[in-house]
């Protein structure tokens, strides 16, 4: 069992020429990737199913690490307007949140696409090394960037779509250039993944009779395009198509990049996506047992199908609990009150109340995940900048009483 599994994976990871023939991925192609995810992931030790994945145990790098930077960087950052769901909200004519469709229509037009927003975002100015010290110097003991957000747009070369950062816009494997820079820094690296949005996303595109939401040339970047309906998610419900593309960019993900962590948005936990969801789990905690350390899933908990409490290590966003938690959880929050991605008037937290929040969650036996969002060139915010190594000084003279704690 032993001997085929490593060899499954081996034949994975030297998988390197692309799926897709222009955006449209052969069905064969797709089959056979299905396929070998399916044989790995039910190789052992795990299987594919909530029982066996229950097993799982929180690696220690994890219980000791205690404060991450988590990363809202892309093509989003360009208008810098509203928070990062402007492109969808860009097209919702009805009921459009912050203000941003009057926005984009005053300054950009109504002819304007968010496809059209990419030769905008070049990325010159980034520098994977000064983003690694920068942490570093924060006290952080991990690094997750967004590797796809709901926008479709993914920040490295992805084997499922030519809209992304590697061949458009910047031009470059965001994603694999900063996963050498943090780990040459000695931290851990992970990713997050928010494509399981992105079914329904660009919904309101298909509103407006003139959006390229509705134009065939560009479905890669906007997918279906779904919108909000009377099923019980509020959306409909995705299909099968739809399920193994998501399960197969999160294998991806898996295969290039080896992270020590996975971060999932809420989404995952509507019952649509159980069986696949058990598939990835399995298939990526057996591959992390080839890791140099072993790996864990975040999953936020919303009443779904999501996780069984020790599958995984249950996120919560911007919150945190009142009573300690015998299990290792995590808070991931903001710098910013009003944005995860770069906006120009951001609304700053304190640093001093996000040491206070890094205390509490610590004592309750938590970890911190706080969140950056850099310029369309690449650039961290000065103000940013500054509150992380605030906080850097803090954790250098304070960092016993925080890394490594247990309740």
């Amino acid at each position: 069992m032993k001997l085929l599994l490593k060899s499954l994976i081996l034949s994975l990871a030297l998988t390197t020429t692309p799926l897709f023939a222009g955006d449209a991925t052969p069905d064969a192609a797709i089959a056979m990737k299905l396929a070998d995810v399916r044989e790995v992931a039910n190789a052992g030790p795990f299987e594919a199913k909530w029982d066996s994945l229950a097993d799982y145990e929180i690696p220690e790098w994890y219980k000791d690490a205690k404060f991450g930077i988590f990363i809202h960087w892309g093509m989003y950052s360009v208008p810098g307007f509203g928070n990062e769901w402007y492109p969808r909200e860009m097209y919702r004519q009805e009921n459009s949140r912050r203000g941003i469709y009057e926005h984009h229509q005053e300054k950009y037009g109504a002819n304007f696409g968010y496809k059209d927003f990419i030769p905008m975002f070049k990325a010159e100015n980034f520098d994977p090394d000064a983003w690694a010290q920068l942490f570093k110097d924060a006290g952080a003991r991990y690094v997750v960037p967004v590797a796809e957000h709901h926008d479709g747009f993914p920040m490295y070369n992805s084997d499922y779509t030519h809209w992304d950062a590697a061949e458009m816009g910047p031009k470059r494997d965001i994603i694999s250039d900063l996963s050498k820079s943090i780990r040459a820094a000695g931290l851990h690296f992970g990713v997050s993944s928010h494509r399981a949005e992105h079914w329904w996303f660009y919904g309101g595109g298909r509103e407006l009779p003139n959006a390229d939401v509705n134009d065939d040339s560009y479905r890669s970047l906007y997918g279906p395009a779904r919108d909000q309906d009377e099923s019980e998610t509020g959306v409909t419900i995705p299909d099968q198509a739809f399920l193994d593309d998501w399960l197969l960019r999160s294998a991806e993900l898996v295969d290039k990049f080896e992270p020590d962590l996975i971060w999932f948005d809420w989404w995952i936990a509507s019952p649509p996506f159980s069986a696949h969801l058990q598939t990835f789990s399995s298939y990526y905690y057996n591959r992390g047992k080839t890791f140099p350390n072993m790996v864990a899933i975040n999953y936020k908990a919303f009443g779904g199908e999501s996780f069984p409490d020790t599958a995984g290590v249950l996120d919560i966003e911007r919150g945190g609990l009142a009573d300690i938690r015998e299990l290792l959880w995590q808070t991931d929050t903001s710098v910013s009150k009003n944005s995860w991605g770069y906006v120009s008037n951001h609304d700053y937290k304190t640093v001093n109340s996000l040491i206070d929040d890094l205390v509490d969650i610590v004592s309750k036996n938590g970890c911190m995940l706080l969140n950056i969002g850099p310029k369309p060139d690449g650039t961290i915010p000065q103000k940013e900048q500054d509150m992380l190594l605030e906080m850097g000084a803090w954790l250098m003279q304070n960092g016993e009483a925080i890394y490594g704690s247990r309740t």
